[in-house]
């Protein structure tokens, strides 16, 4: 029995390690010195819109290529038009189809794909 036991929690490890390596390893535009598309309407702009890939806002316009600054508190922060602005890295909308883009926004609209964006869960 204690052999059986040993084993199940080695498993347990090697499994819940392997998971925790992926996670932190996994591909994220949102970091600190990556380049990603946002919306460029500044911050009084509700749509937060941010992307991996050049797009359409969730206000309609252009997305603007930037550079993330910071990484905080579920927020994405950046230089846009000479000023630190930021938008919420989880959106209340996202891609729905799965692409590499990762866009997120407060507002419906489509993704960078041109595909329209989904209500997150």
């Amino acid at each position: 029995m204690n052999k059986l036991m040993a084993i199940v929690a080695s498993l347990v490890f090697v499994v819940t390690a392997a998971v925790a390596f992926a996670q932190g390893n996994a591909e994220s535009p949102f970091k600190a010195g990556a380049s990603i598309y946002a919306c460029g309407c500044g911050a009084g702009c509700p749509c937060g819109t941010i992307s991996a890939k050049a797009g359409k806002c969730g206000c309609g316009k252009n997305l603007v290529k930037t550079t993330v600054t910071k990484v905080a508190d579920n927020k994405v922060y950046y230089q846009m038009n000479g000023a630190e602005v930021s938008a919420p890295a989880t959106g209340k909308y996202v891609c729905s189809c799965g692409c590499p883009c990762n866009t997120v926004s407060q507002k419906e609209g489509t993704c960078a794909c041109g595909k329209p964006l989904k209500k997150a869960e």
